[in-house]
């Protein structure tokens, strides 16, 4: 048994019948398809561009420590 939103999302795809089965309603699915890959994605970007920074910041640091004569690593 399914609960929360799912049942009534499936309700409402139902109770649209055809619309999905138009030329407009199909460039409305794939439209909106894309716009969730975007939000998803720049979510995921946005992370990876920290951890891109944070690389940076840290081997920038252990560069600078380097010509100084202190090996870390």
């Amino acid at each position: 048994m399914m609960s929360g939103l799912a049942p009534t999302a499936w309700t409402v795809a139902l109770q649209l019948g055809g619309l999905l089965g138009t030329r407009l309603g199909q460039a409305l699915a794939v439209i909106v398809g894309i716009a969730v890959v975007i939000l998803v994605g720049r979510v995921f970007l946005k992370i990876a561009w920290r951890l891109v920074t944070v690389a940076a910041v840290v081997v920038g640091a252990l560069l600078v420590l380097s010509f100084f004569g202190i090996n870390v690593l």
